[in-house]
């Protein structure tokens, strides 16, 4: 942290149920900033083509695109909720809650969910609100819907699991709360039958069913003689192949662990504040510089690294056949060498940030804008 903290000089707060979740911002009156790298002309190594758009209004970064079961859903911070064929980019359903969303979408294809900025969880089906409970904390990681039920992580260290049909709260789990939390999405996922959650900086299994902890491992170690140097939180998203998980804690480290046995099976000191995607072979990061990394998935070896992109505000990756999909702030989308990072093409959507990473969608790569823009590409 004290390497963010060097030229970071604007700390804004915001309290919410006894935890205060810290953004970190340049200050303009501080030192300026490095220009964003210059990009020599795209390669065109690849071709694709815009398979569809839609919109769904002015976005944040814990608002990012989510594709399941031939399904593209998405959401606006005004309140727009839609669920789009990811075949043609066509509305399934669209909902307008006409309140501010603070994190998701989360869906197992048919149930979604989102969690407004007033801390409700609402949840929906076919384009209608079913059901919605009032958290007691923020939140700013998209739920989790899996299994009939509805998971989700709040900002004060708690996972509450609730019924997907009712909305009867099933169980909480709870941590010592921390001081201060990041106002990013962090990571909630399902691995096997457990389910894996970034608590802190740490990597939590617990039983769906109960909320019982199985297994609890350190992704990085809180250092610093304050509590803003000490902060250190799992943001997502996180790489999962079978039981092999791989995370980063927040601008201090990228580890990798077994999630069926509940051990560390390596970890590298790494300055990214965006997660991490991969493959059975790579995976793959973006550092807070803009340098695009490569680690062996088995030994943590440095397999890549690629600087060209500095500086450019880069999302998680998305790494697919072969190629490494990134967003950047500038409102490009870069695809890149899976085998050593060599440029293949680049997209515009909107000419917005580009603020999460991308997703595949049967065959279409998808990313949305901050101006609101869902776009969908697919090779040629």
């Amino acid at each position: 942290m004290r390497g963010v903290l060097g030229w970071l000089s604007r700390l804004a707060w915001v309290v919410s149920g006894g935890v205060i979740a810290l953004a970190l911002t340049a200050c303009s009156s501080g030192p300026e900033k490095p220009k964003p790298a210059q990009l020599a002309p795209v390669a065109g190594l690849m071709g694709t083509t815009v398979a569809w758009s839609s919109q769904v209004g002015a976005s944040h970064a814990m608002l990012a695109p989510l594709a399941v079961a031939g399904r593209v859903f998405a959401a606006g911070s005004a309140g727009t909720v839609v669920a789009l064929d990811a075949l043609t980019g066509k509305d399934i359903w669209r909902l307008n809650l006409a309140q501010s969303i603070a994190a998701g979408v989360g869906s197992d294809g048919e149930l979604a969910a989102v969690i407004t900025q007033g801390n409700d969880l609402v949840a929906i089906h076919d384009g209608k609100e079913i059901w919605r409970v009032r958290l007691p904390a923020r939140s700013f990681t998209a739920p989790l819907v899996a299994g009939k039920r509805v998971f989700v992580l709040t900002a004060d260290r708690t996972v509450r699991a609730f019924d997907g049909q009712t909305g009867a709260r099933l169980w909480v789990q709870s941590r010592p709360a921390e001081p201060l939390v990041l106002s990013q999405s962090g990571a909630l996922l399902a691995v096997g039958d457990s389910l894996v959650a970034g608590l802190a900086g740490r990597l939590a299994g617990l039983n769906p069913l109960n909320g019982a902890i199985r297994w609890d491992i350190p992704v990085a170690t809180s250092r610093g003689t304050n509590e803003v140097e000490r902060l250190v939180d799992v943001v997502g998203p996180v790489s999962r192949v079978g039981n092999s998980v791989c995370a980063r804690a927040y601008s201090a480290a990228v580890t990798c662990v077994d999630a069926g046995r509940g051990t560390v099976s390596w970890a590298r000191p790494a300055q990214g504040t965006t997660g991490l995607h991969g493959d059975d072979r790579l995976v793959f990061g973006t550092e807070s510089d803009g340098r695009v990394l490569a680690w062996q998935r088995t030994s943590g070896e440095r397999g890549w690294e690629v600087e060209r992109l500095k500086y450019r505000g880069l999302t998680a990756p998305l790494a697919v056949g072969r190629v490494v999909a990134v967003g950047d702030s500038l409102g490009l989308v870069h695809l890149l060498s899976r085998e050593d990072g060599s440029e293949m093409t680049r997209m515009t959507a909107d000419g917005s940030a580009i603020l999460a990473a991308p997703v595949l969608a049967g065959d279409a790569l998808v990313v949305q804008t901050r101006n609101g823009g869902v776009f969908a590409w697919r090779p040629q």
